[in-house]
């Protein structure tokens, strides 16, 4: 039986071989490092309930629109892989159907990072060496299937099998964080973290924006109407997300545009917002607006903000309909953050207090842009390369356009930003990898001395991302 590509040694490593010896000379200062993962979307109950996961099927598929966009591009029904719709018709209700209908196109992910991602995760949680498709599709699945009941196959235990030191959830505004109340009362805190992402009462082109804003009046006992009210609602719901270990906002934003404007037009905006009478420019100056508050709060309390810009999200109306959001219809856009953050660092920039974290997937603005703005103004950072572009060759293409004008300590580290389990190791480990990679070369090319590269690897891998996150 074929084995998966990931298990030779010297997967993703330079192909020359001086750089080859080099960068798997870095490797092993890093490859066993404990994994911070300060941004990401598992879902908060695996943690809290610390059950078994379904299936393979809820462990490998459902949750991962990265498998699932390939999927759908190739023709195969979202009824057929029992993703839910919301108008409650049936879908395939028999893991192992869909299962076996992932496997037997599992061939479409060759040269794709999920082949990896999936490719690791299978051998280093559950030891399969075999190649997924049709013919080992119900070994594979048989195989999983009887350990996910095993003690070390649960949730908090496989945080410890990794080393997961912490890792953030990411939660919306008017969310109560049960879950992450029921792992304080448990004691099971600071290792699983909230973030706060305000997107539900800040983003007005949501159909539910005037519902939402009313309900996070009244959440906080502020009056919403009124523009003060409404930034002091945030201020008491980033104080309660930091109750729950929350260091950190998140923001998804179609672009990177911020405002600074007088009071009396944030108010006529906010009201025009309220009544329901705003269009697509009403709505974007709002989330400019709010950009600039979210930072300005951040001088406050000292929460890292992140600003994801550049998705232009849910793309297909159909799917959107059918089944909701996150599901493999976002596609990237052009995104300007020189002009995009113009108000808010003037407005604040130099804040000592400031730290925002800049992710984008236009990889034009990487050495046009981000690189440039990083080093200079010291309350920016440049994110780890986000979604399609969290890849062995995506990591290649940011290392080499933003390193010789940001440096290394400009850049945030890495963080994984998914809601597949299982693939944290797996996405930390191509990460290392391809920074082992990157130094190696330049050691080769006498551009850095072996003792700093090794320095600058460990930096990369770990202590970056708990710096950018002033994580304890």
């Amino acid at each position: 039986m074929t084995q998966p590509s990931h298990l030779h040694p010297d997967r993703l490593f330079p192909a020359s071989e001086p750089c080859r010896s080099l960068a798997r000379d870095l490797y092993p200062a890093v490859r066993d490092l404990p994994i911070v993962s300060p941004h990401g979307h598992t879902d908060p109950a695996w943690f809290a309930e610390n059950g078994r996961f379904a299936s393979p099927t809820a462990l490998f598929l459902t949750p991962d629109h990265y498998v699932l966009r390939m999927l759908r591009s190739r023709g195969l029904s979202y009824d057929a892989l029992g993703i839910p719709r919301k108008d409650g018709k049936p879908v395939e209700a028999d893991g192992r159907a869909a299962w076996r209908l992932y496997a037997e196109n599992y061939y479409l992910f060759a040269g794709t990072p999920s082949k990896t991602w999936v490719d690791h995760s299978l051998h280093a949680v559950f030891g399969i060496t075999e190649e997924l498709s049709g013919k080992t599709a119900d070994t594979i699945y048989d195989a999983i299937d009887a350990r996910l009941a095993a003690p070390d196959l649960l949730p908090r235990a496989i945080l410890d099998r990794f080393d997961v030191e912490v890792i953030a959830t990411t939660e919306f505004a008017l969310d109560p964080l049960a879950h992450h109340q029921k792992m304080d009362s448990d004691g099971y805190i600071g290792r699983v973290r909230t973030t706060y992402r305000p997107d539900d009462v800040t983003d007005p082109s949501r159909p539910a924006i005037v519902e939402n804003l009313h309900k996070f009046g009244a959440l906080t006992g502020e009056d919403v109407t009124r523009w003060d009210g409404l930034i002091n609602a945030h201020r008491k719901r980033r104080d309660y997300f930091r109750r729950f270990g929350a260091v950190a906002t998140d923001h998804g934003v179609p672009t990177a545009n911020t405002a600074d404007l007088p009071l009396v037009e944030k108010q006529a905006l906010l009201d025009k917002i309220l009544s329901g009478r705003h269009d697509a420019a009403d709505a974007e100056l709002f989330r400019a607006q709010m950009l600039t508050e979210m930072a300005l709060l951040s001088v406050e309390d000292g929460m890292v903000m992140q600003i994801h810009a550049g998705s232009r999200r849910n793309t297909d109306p159909l799917l959107f309909s059918e089944r909701g959001p996150d599901l493999g219809a976002d596609i990237p856009g052009p995104t300007d953050y020189v002009g995009g953050l113009k108000a808010l660092l003037s407005r604040c920039g130099n804040e000592p207090n400031l730290r925002l974290i800049m992710f984008v997937l236009d990889e034009t603005t990487y050495a046009r842009e981000l690189a440039p703005m990083a080093g200079y103004w010291p309350s920016l950072m440049i994110g780890p390369p986000w979604w399609f572009h969290d890849s062995p060759q995506g990591i290649r293409r940011y290392l080499d356009q933003v390193v010789e004008t940001a440096g290394f300590y400009n850049l945030a580290g890495f963080n994984d930003d998914t809601r597949a389990l299982l693939s944290i190791p797996a996405r930390h480990d191509v990460w290392r990898r391809e920074v082992c990679g990157f130094l190696g070369r330049w050691v080769g090319e006498n551009r850095l001395s072996r003792s700093s590269a090794e320095e600058i690897a460990i930096h990369l891998s770990y202590q970056a991302a708990k710096d950018a996150y002033r994580l304890p």
